[in-house]
């Protein structure tokens, strides 16, 4: 079963709980992997979790926008919908995980200096693509050459 199927059904069992909230946001991803079928990259399991990382970092970021304002009733609604696309993506790797794929990658890459860090991050990027966020993974990057 793969996701789109996967999301379908869920669409179909919150319809039938009558869960408006956890509907709103199952349609939200609904609506992200129509918009990939019609795309040139294509429907692929990487393009949806590419897609969904972009929709939950935009979520928290409104979160964040409301909390500021004072409006919790919003900023509960964009954490929930930010939850609900989290459980459909893959899961992100620990701090202690990616220092530790970070080691090997500085090793192979042969970085010893801050000036490296652009190689590592390269590395990194493709090697974590999906299993980590880019700016814990650039912290520790720094971290590690500094």
């Amino acid at each position: 079963m793969n996701l789109e199927e996967k999301i379908n059904g869920d669409i179909k069992t919150a319809m039938l709980a009558r869960d408006s909230k956890k509907l709103e946001a199952l349609r939200a991803i609904k609506s992200v992997i129509l918009l990939l079928k019609t795309s040139p990259e294509g429907l692929t399991d990487e393009s949806i979790n590419k897609a969904l990382q972009k929709e939950v970092k935009k979520r928290k970021e409104s979160a964040e926008i409301y909390k500021s304002q004072n409006r919790s009733d919003l900023e509960e609604i964009e954490m929930f919908q930010a939850n609900v696309m989290e459980e459909y993506l893959p899961k992100q790797m620990g701090e202690e995980e990616i220092k530790a794929e970070l080691t090997k990658i500085v090793a192979s890459v042969g970085a010893t200096s801050s000036a490296d860090i652009g190689k590592v991050m390269g590395a990194a990027s493709k090697a974590f693509a999906g299993k980590a966020d880019n700016k814990i993974v650039s912290v520790l990057v720094k971290q590690l050459l500094a």
